[in-house]
């Protein structure tokens, strides 16, 4: 086998043209993130309107939109716990105009709930970013008898199977799952699209209660019409204060978040994901995001792309923890 010799004259040629091609692919790559956004970008989000998915997608849009003077389209694709909408960015071009503002649902937990999914969240996506990170609330219908937590452990404890749960998503299904397996009840399960139809249900007297997120049930707590027993998180909500943790009430080790995040199709060139990064740290910090993170009691929360991916990643492995010890199947 013949030597390397980069004296020579077509070696140092070769060389020449292979340094001027990274040159040139680092020069395009720069000159797209400096062009991208050139036209609309659009939002796919899991969830129905109103959800807190989507109050935060149009908060993060509208910033994008001021700093790029580009359009941000929200599409909404609700149902099939947030599979609709996953599998359809996975599908779209990966050239960072259609983008995936999702959560835990699709990214952490779904792989444990789904025999097959119709997407891989890893495989078929690029990280760009953390969003925010928040808690959900217990609730009842105001006019019902229940005024603790407390007063539904008891009554499902005297009636197994009678009192009813919703969930719209799979932190809010875990939520229902994690208080029944802590507190040795069992609950009826009944799944919504999104959490908005579920609440609908629960003020229509149709379920007895939910855990929903704080952006969707805080509202109806202060309009009146539903009754907060407790917060989800080890910590109390800024916009509840008065309302005990689930822990605090009585179920001894209740802890259940969820979290937000950004996603390009893989194949989405870096120098893209890095603008996408940088347009979605800034947004997180702008009025409209302050605004949704202080009414929904939420935080903002914001990572590299290869953060998100080990976050996920460890995510994963822990819902994986939760719903096995639910004892719930795979369907």
């Amino acid at each position: 086998m013949s030597a390397f010799n980069i004296h020579s004259p077509s070696r140092r040629r070769t060389l020449a043209a292979a340094v001027a091609m990274a040159a040139s692919l680092g020069l395009a790559g720069t000159a797209m993130a400096q062009a991208y956004p050139a036209k609309a970008i659009t939002f796919v989000v899991p969830f129905a309107a109103g959800s807190a998915t989507d109050q935060l997608a149009r908060a993060i849009g509208q910033s994008i939109t001021n700093d790029t003077k580009q359009p941000v389209v929200i599409d909404n694709k609700a149902g099939a716990s947030g599979m609709i909408a996953a599998q359809a960015v996975a599908k779209a071009p990966a050239d960072g105009y259609t983008l995936l503002i999702t959560t835990n649902t699709t990214h952490a937990a779904n792989e444990h709930l789904y025999k097959k999914l119709s997407y891989d969240p890893v495989k078929d996506f690029a990280p760009i970013s953390g969003l925010g990170k928040g808690g959900q609330v217990m609730v009842v219908n105001a006019a019902s008898a229940y005024k603790s937590v407390g007063d539904v452990v008891a009554a499902a404890k005297k009636a197994p199977g009678k009192l009813s749960f919703g969930s719209g998503s799979s932190s809010s299904r875990m939520a229902g799952e994690m208080l029944k397996q802590l507190a040795g009840v069992d609950i009826l399960h009944v799944p919504y699209k999104s959490n908005p139809l579920a609440i609908t249900d629960l003020l229509g007297g149709q379920i007895d209660l939910m855990i929903t997120d704080t952006s969707t049930g805080v509202p109806q707590v202060k309009a009146g019409k539903l009754r907060a027993l407790g917060y989800s998180t080890q910590k109390r909500s800024s916009q509840l204060p008065d309302v005990p943790t689930i822990d605090e009430a009585g179920v001894k080790g209740y802890d259940m978040g969820y979290w937000f995040a950004a996603y390009a199709p893989a194949g989405t060139p870096p120098a893209v994901v890095a603008r996408l990064n940088e347009l979605m740290g800034a947004a997180t910090k702008s009025a409209a995001a302050k605004s949704f993170f202080d009414t929904a009691g939420s935080e903002a929360w914001t990572t590299s792309p290869d953060e998100l991916a080990k976050f996920q990643a460890a995510e994963t492995v822990k819902w994986g923890k939760v719903i096995k010890a639910a004892g719930i199947e795979a369907e």
